[in-house]
């Protein structure tokens, strides 16, 4: 839900205003991929946009691993900070809420509202805490499903997803190919690789080695793994930009002007890491952590269609024969931890199969965080790809993979 305040003139005034977030509660017990069963969970949702009387315009936002449900506006004219994809989503913005009814959910096993490590176990009355099971992202569009069929919505116009976001929006496509007319892929890949899943791993062993996590019973033990989480989020950060960005950030410049010849903080680059784990630490959950790389670990939309015999790429194609929908892919030039080249396997996958897909390998200085900005080539893409009528049978290559360089 959302509204306007005329009396918050310091809000951005192309944001979709003050937005409130709702708690959908789900009866139904939800079997997951590791065979445990939920007997039930709660999503937490909020909604920017209107939906029209057939619910043919609907789009459903997924989130990256440290996103919620708050993609956009603000939760109360006092917010100084707009929801994560504000940038993008907004009347006349890429995701035009004049145009489209526009959903974003937090998934299960996160830590901002719906049901996960920090939320009650309601059959045992106590914090689910290390006993929450883990998830996949099968897991989250099964989730995903029974909240469209909760809101009514037979198709969605589109699914878009940044990142793990994306992933599950490649999963949507595979699963359910007939409940989706569009996906928006952008910098996220078919699969991780094994670089990604070493980092994901270093990340998961500062939290588990850190003397206050109690094998993740930590809030029983009124302590909280602060040191290991902010050990996570520093290598997580290092990942999602770029050397450049760095050096031109910060290069080797000192905080003091001098060296101290210690161990605490002496470099710029040094102080804003621990900025960054710091605050992370004091907003996100460790348990969550875990369970949401773990998550990205899994991820694999081949598994039930790959066997011993068949290459990668044959069994991607294989899964992506099921598809139905048309496909935005959207890559950035800088983006090593989900290179252009993890995007241009999907779309050989998706051609192969004479699937529509428009591909854009955008010029950005950004890194991984690039999908986070407002950059014109790439909301301009969005913006079009969702406006344009759908295309049947053809496919949208540009030539060798590339794109247009632009300067921002």
């Amino acid at each position: 839900m959302q509204s306007t305040d005329s009396t918050a003139p310091h809000l951005d005034p192309s944001s979709v205003g003050i937005v409130t977030p709702q708690t959908l509660h789900f009866d139904t017990p939800l079997l997951l991929e590791c065979q445990r069963i939920l007997p039930s969970f709660e999503l937490v949702i909020e909604t920017y946009g209107t939906l029209n009387t057939d619910k043919s315009n609907a789009i459903l936002i997924c989130h990256a691993l440290s996103g919620s449900h708050h993609a956009a506006g603000y939760h109360s004219a006092d917010d100084t900070k707009p929801g994560w994809w504000d940038a993008l989503i907004g009347p006349n913005k890429a995701i035009d809420t004049n145009q489209f009814y526009v959903v974003c959910l937090n998934n299960i096993g996160s830590c901002h509202g719906s049901t996960g490590p920090t939320t009650i176990n309601p059959e045992t009355g106590k914090i689910y805490g290390a006993d929450f099971p883990l998830i996949t992202i099968k897991d989250w569009v099964k989730t995903q499903v029974m909240l469209s069929d909760r809101l009514g919505i037979d198709k969605w116009h589109a699914i878009i997803g940044g990142s793990m976001g994306g992933m599950q929006a490649l999963q949507w496509s595979v699963d359910y190919p007939d409940r989706l007319a569009r996906a928006v892929i952008i910098a996220s890949t078919p699969k991780l690789s094994a670089q990604n899943i070493a980092f994901n791993e270093v990340a998961r062993q500062s939290i588990l080695s850190d003397p206050d996590f109690h094998d993740g019973w930590y809030l029983e033990h009124g302590t909280y793994p602060r040191r290991g989480l902010i050990l996570a989020r520093m290598v997580g950060h290092i990942t999602y930009i770029t050397e450049e960005a760095m050096k031109a950030k910060f290069g080797r410049d000192l905080k003091s002007g001098k060296f101290m010849y210690g161990y605490d903080v002496e470099f710029q680059v040094e102080s804003y890491l621990r900025y960054q784990g710091e605050r992370f630490s004091q907003n996100f959950d460790a348990n969550t952590y875990l369970l949401m790389t773990k998550a990205l670990d899994y991820f694999d939309p081949t598994r039930d269609y790959a066997d011993d015999e068949l290459s990668e790429e044959e069994a991607l194609k294989i899964a992506l024969a099921r598809t139905e929908c048309q496909f935005l892919v959207i890559s950035f030039t800088t983006d090593w931890r989900f290179s252009p080249e993890r995007s241009i396997e999907l779309v050989d996958a998706l051609i192969a199969n004479q699937k529509p897909v428009s591909f854009l390998n955008v010029d950005a200085p950004h890194g991984h965080d690039s999908f986070l900005f407002d950059i014109p080539r790439y909301t301009q893409a969005v913006k079009g790809f969702l406006s344009a009528p759908l295309r049947k049978n053809t496919t949208d290559k540009p030539s060798n993979h590339k794109s247009t360089k632009e300067q921002v």
